[in-house]
């Protein structure tokens, strides 16, 4: 989409995004703890640490066993044949900056691969796409040189213009917004060998998003946890070295 475009139509675009902020109901994080394991004991360890916004936290379902972070530590046990000692540190609205400034305030957020998921609110709050990797990239280079993470898997944004929480032409314009971050996400990404970026893309409807149209439902949430085990499992897993823990 040019930007003659979006400049055209940015006073109804301001006035969308203001009316749906008012309009939209705010979910809660869901309930359930943040940390734990999974996994049989005696096999393997692996620490896995999940981080970012509200996606990561798990808005849009009733408990953590129903949102990204237990469903991901579970099948992931399964993939690798793993006891995956599992930590959850997000927040709804962080941005990927966002994300960075919490986990530097977080303790013990040591890690063999790390999980992020961001980038919603970076187009939200209109960051622009090269700026949303320079701060994929601090996150990157912190996780590696401070809490001993040797993979970060970035999940990429979901396609907004799917999102049926959304108006018209708000939807269309934030969905254009969405699919240059993950270009940018992408092209990133295939310059080293610690970052990955996720492929999934699972078409979105009322039937598979939260009650606001905004956040994921059950099915969305078992979906991704499915990809991201995959993607871990088959390109992240062989190639770490891991530490003998309990």
């Amino acid at each position: 989409m040019s930007l003659t475009v979006k400049l055209a139509l940015s006073p109804l675009l301001v006035a969308q995004a203001l009316v749906t902020r008012r309009r939209m109901p705010r979910l809660p994080e869901p309930s359930g703890q943040r940390h734990g394991v999974a996994g049989a004991a005696g096999t393997p360890a692996l620490r896995l640490l999940i981080a970012g916004d509200s996606s990561a936290a798990g808005v849009g379902v009733v408990t953590q066993r129903e949102a990204l972070a237990v469903l991901l530590a579970d099948r992931l046990a399964q993939a690798c044949g793993a006891r995956v000692h599992w930590r959850l540190i997000a927040r709804a609205g962080l941005t990927t900056a966002g994300t960075l400034h919490l986990l530097q305030r977080e303790a013990a957020t040591q890690a063999d691969v790390a999980v992020i998921v961001s980038g919603v609110n970076d187009v939200v709050d209109q960051v622009p796409s090269h700026r949303a990797v320079s701060a994929r990239e601090a996150l990157a280079n912190w996780l590696r040189n401070t809490q001993s993470v040797q993979h970060v898997a970035f999940a990429p944004l979901p396609p907004i213009h799917h999102f049926p929480g959304l108006p018209q032409p708000l939807r269309w314009v934030a969905g254009a917004d969405a699919r240059r971050h993950n270009r940018a996400l992408e092209r990133w990404a295939r310059t080293r060998m610690d970052v990955s970026s996720v492929a999934m893309e699972m078409p979105l409807n009322p039937g598979v998003m939260a009650s606001d149209g905004f956040h994921p439902g059950p099915a969305v949430y078992r979906y991704c946890a499915a990809a991201i085990a995959e993607h871990v499992a088959t390109r992240v897993w062989p190639g770490l070295i891991l530490e003998s823990k309990p």
